[in-house]
């Protein structure tokens, strides 16, 4: 009990600033119009900055564990597709099906995964969860967006779809931060004093406003979605993709982890257990602005990120607790 009290002293704060953005927006004492201006800073300033400093603090060899890049490839891989065949239907088409896989196989690492990791096992957990972004960022993403195509769903075609979700990552400062940080890591590059101050102070900022911002998105979804006066959406269509996520998705991890490490696989206790932990974060929050960009259900995908993003604060406590 003592162990869990000790947990919960770790991550109420993180949640609790997310549940701080959700009633600032619901309050209105934060305006709808501002959110797209906090998720520019978290998105273009802050986060790349912290994750350019954990990827030039961390030894190369770390970020280039492949053991790590091929277990995460193959449970992303069979998450979309478990996902997509269960819910695919007369209702859920494939736009639908697919950017719900997405949200299933897509952990909120980068507002959340990589600061709550560090707080919790320290800074050597930052390079196993910084490789899962990799992977998401530019596999699982590219590959949902293409089978959202298959059913026609935008009139322009597959192709332009791909070329949009191409341009959209290679613009994406994330992986780009990630790179820099680690080739920085590889020369033993060190930025010159007022540099490294400016983005040390950036780094710091990320994780808070990140977490407030998460909130704020959540809840402007919410109230987008009632304004809007549709029909509400079934339980049936949004509650076990946001099971799939916190209960099935580490689960996988683990036991695909530990057959690896069965069949030889130099992957580490440490480096699995980081993998299942980021594994059971909620839903990446940007499948959000996905989903609205290519014409699926948001409404949808913005109940699955609401609900694996409230259960996560036990459900993720506990594994924790039974993982330490």
């Amino acid at each position: 009990m003592q162990n869990l009290l000790q947990i919960f002293s770790v991550t109420f704060p993180f949640f609790a600033l997310v549940l701080c953005g959700y009633l600032a927006a619901r309050r209105r004492l934060l305006p709808l119009e501002a959110i797209p201006g906090l998720n520019g800073f978290v998105l273009f300033f802050a986060l790349p900055c912290m994750l350019y400093r954990f990827g030039a603090s961390t030894p190369i060899a770390q970020l280039l564990d492949y053991s790590v890049f091929l277990i995460w490839l193959l449970c992303a891989l069979i998450m979309v597709g478990f996902t997509v065949a269960v819910t695919l239907s007369r209702r859920i088409r494939w736009n639908d099906a697919a950017f719900g896989a997405l949200v299933a196989a897509f952990p909120n690492s980068g507002f959340m995964g990589v600061p709550l990791l560090v707080a919790l096992l320290g800074a050597q957990a930052a390079a196993p969860v910084i490789v899962g972004m990799l992977v998401d960022m530019v596999i699982t993403t590219s590959l949902c967006i293409a089978l959202s195509r298959l059913d026609g769903a935008d009139k322009h075609g597959m192709a332009v779809a791909l070329k949009s979700a191409l341009k959209g990552m290679l613009t994406n400062p994330m992986p780009w931060a990630i790179l820099l940080g680690g080739w920085a890591s590889y020369l033993q590059f060190k930025l010159p004093g007022p540099v490294h101050q400016t983005v040390g102070l950036l780094a710091d900022a990320a994780s808070p406003v990140a977490l407030f911002t998460i909130g704020a998105v959540l809840a402007r979804s919410q109230i987008l979605s009632t304004e809007s006066k549709h029909p509400p959406i079934p339980l049936r269509d949004f509650v076990p993709v946001a099971a799939f996520k916190l209960l099935l998705h580490p689960v996988l991890m683990l036991v695909v982890g530990l057959a690896a490490m069965r069949l030889g696989a130099p992957l580490s206790d440490f480096s699995l257990t980081v993998m299942v932990l980021a594994a059971a974060l909620p839903s990446a929050s940007n499948v959000s602005l996905l989903a609205e960009r290519f014409g699926a259900d948001n409404g949808r995908i913005a109940r699955i990120i609401l609900v694996s993003t409230a259960v996560a604060f036990l459900s993720f406590s506990g594994a924790v607790s039974l993982l330490r």
